[in-house]
């Protein structure tokens, strides 16, 4: 007999021995004893619960280590984020309840009204002809406007047109800006090659110039018609950074595993690129805030924004423009406001860009 001979009658036996110790199961372990139905149920149902646990710990474990997690934890820490907060915070409840700022002075001082008019000075729209242009003192703190109406009052009323418009246009044209940068972005070709002239157009456009041309011709000029015209040319260049966002995440290896486990494209975009290209987005989305409500401003005191009787702190500064020197808490007032709710909103944005970029950290 031959070495091969003699090797293929060890196997043949090496087969069978093992085919008898295991059962006939075919299982190949001599150790493992054979299973009824029963037990194997409950065998892989005890598997199946420890790999939910296992992802359940790996998904508590991503969420503690995610980028927005590890973002508010150094925003936290950081004065500007919270000293522009702060800010925004006091602006947003002036535009929710003005009622509540328009009645602090009367707390400390009282302000004498006509006879049955109690709370007279707390009306925005309250005026003695009497007090024009009167200068601030301890019982009207701000003084009163040209046709004699309190500034404080004025001023907090104010605040709800301005931040108004400057959230609708921040959002409408962030909404727009996702919307056609994502597809830009991720289809590319001949979407992306359209899309991008498109914006190339609208993007060479001035804002304040538009602005100024097509609110001339609006016969009626509110905050939603402002708003309008301010969101039609002002989302050009929020969508080249979420265009920008989209190209650089669509080739990553987690969209790539999405897409070969079968994930189209909507869900593609929508479940795994956008989440993760809205850091830029909402840096860019808060200092527009900031800027909107300085462009509202400057149309307004040029005569093509807001019109009377809206209260506007750009309106309460075109009616100071005369009186600057005669006046000037006329002007210094309501341009602080301004002044500071735009730098509060930019501070807000260079807060959340630093956190939000690992680089920054």
């Amino acid at each position: 007999m031959t070495d091969t001979d003699s090797e293929r009658v060890k196997d043949k036996t090496g087969r069978a021995r093992n085919t008898r110790a295991g059962g006939g199961g075919g299982s190949g372990d001599p150790a493992a004893p054979s299973l009824t139905t029963e037990e194997r149920k409950r065998r892989d149902r005890h598997t199946i619960e420890k790999a939910e646990l296992s992802d359940r710990e790996i998904g508590g474990i991503g969420e503690e280590s995610s980028l927005w997690s590890d973002a508010w934890d150094s925003l936290k820490r950081k004065p500007i984020f919270l000293v522009s907060a702060f800010l925004i915070a006091v602006f947003v409840a002036m535009a929710v309840a003005p009622g509540v700022f328009a009645s602090i002075p009367p707390l400390f001082v009282d302000q004498t009204c006509p006879e049955g008019e109690g709370g007279c000075w707390q009306n925005p729209q309250y005026a003695e002809l009497g007090r024009s242009a009167e200068s601030p003192s301890s019982e009207h703190w701000f003084g009163h406007d040209v046709q004699g109406r309190d500034q404080v009052t004025r001023v907090v009323y104010g605040a709800r047109n301005s931040l108004t418009i400057g959230l609708l246009v921040a959002g409408s044209a962030t909404v727009i800006a996702l919307l056609l940068g994502s597809m830009a972005g991720y289809f590319g070709r001949w979407a992306d090659a359209l899309l991008s002239r498109i914006t190339d157009i609208w993007f060479v456009i001035p804002l304040l110039l538009a602005g100024i041309a097509f609110l001339n011709i609006v016969p009626r000029r509110g905050p939603l018609q402002v708003a309008a015209v301010l969101t039609a040319f002002g989302w050009a260049s929020m969508m080249r950074i979420v265009r920008s966002s989209v190209i650089s995440e669509k080739n990553q290896e987690y969209v790539q595993a999405a897409r070969a486990l079968g994930a189209g494209p909507i869900r593609i975009m929508f479940r795994h690129i956008l989440p993760n290209s809205l850091a830029p987005v909402l840096v860019f989305t808060t200092i527009t805030i900031g800027v909107i409500i300085g462009a509202e401003a400057t149309l307004s005191f040029l005569g093509v924004g807001l019109q009377l009787p809206a209260i506007s702190w750009g309106l309460m500064v075109s009616e100071a423009q005369r009186r600057v020197q005669t006046s000037p808490h006329l002007l210094l007032y309501p341009g602080f406001f301004v002044s500071a709710t735009v730098f509060a909103f930019i501070l807000m944005g260079d807060a959340l860009r630093d956190a939000l970029d690992p680089r920054l950290r």
